[in-house]
């Protein structure tokens, strides 16, 4: 809490939600500790970017007042979130019963040994979404080329886990020799299954040379007949 003779003042840090293309707020609480009116007045380093509400005014004896301190909508993320911005808050004794409409530039004018207190706050940006402190996976690319990659890689990474199962003499778990004895039942079966393709394929082939011969054989039996036909005709 920042202390003065004339105002406490809370926070002393102004924390803004840092969030692009959103405006952002917080609060300062200003406490009058005297039994004095109190005007104070709030400057900033960079008055195009803040809007200050009020940016001046009249906290009565004992009582407290707040200023809402609104930034602009960022266009643009600063490196490290770091922020130079600064806010000057400006108090100083008035007249018993002096209003807001009563505050000039010239109260606060440090002269003639009028005591004018002021005090310094720096602006710290929170970021509105902080970073997962576990790092983010990239994001896995579904193209048909990727994915013919993916399974090759799989394929191949399995079929030489398995090889290095094999060949190393180390003790190996129920949990490997049962995966060694499935894959080695695939693999018989899908020989099998490819040796009864071939064993099929053979017998598909004479079958079609069958067909094809015993067409040809008919072929030669009809025109020995229409030969043998004409013949007869002939002699006659």
């Amino acid at each position: 809490m920042g202390t003065g003779d004339l105002l406490n003042i809370q926070p002393t840090e102004l924390k803004v939600l840092f969030e692009l293309k959103r405006q952002s707020s917080c609060s300062i609480q200003l406490t009058n500790k005297t039994d004095k009116y109190v005007a104070f007045k709030v400057k900033t380093t960079n008055p195009k970017k803040y809007c200050v509400r009020p940016n001046a005014g009249i906290v009565l004896p004992r009582t407290t007042c707040n200023v809402t301190v609104t930034m602009q909508a960022p266009k643009e993320i600063p490196l490290d979130l770091q922020c130079k911005d600064k806010f000057l808050l400006q108090s100083v004794v008035v007249p018993d019963g002096a209003t807001t409409k009563d505050i000039t530039p010239e109260m606060f004018n440090k002269e003639d040994g009028k005591v004018v207190e002021e005090f310094k706050m720096r602006v710290i940006y929170i970021p509105a979404n902080p970073p997962s402190p576990v790092p983010e996976e990239p994001e896995e690319d579904s193209s048909p080329r990727a994915l013919v990659l993916e399974n090759g890689l799989q394929n191949r990474s399995l079929f030489d886990a398995v090889s290095r199962s094999l060949e190393e003499p180390k003790e190996k778990s129920s949990e490997e020799w049962s995966l060694i004895s499935n894959l080695t039942e695939e693999k018989a079966s899908a020989l099998q299954q490819n040796q009864k393709l071939h064993q099929e394929l053979d017998l598909l082939r004479k079958e079609i040379s069958k067909s094809r011969a015993g067409g040809l054989s008919l072929l030669v039996v009809v025109l020995v007949g229409l030969l043998g036909i004409l013949f007869g005709y002939f002699v006659k």
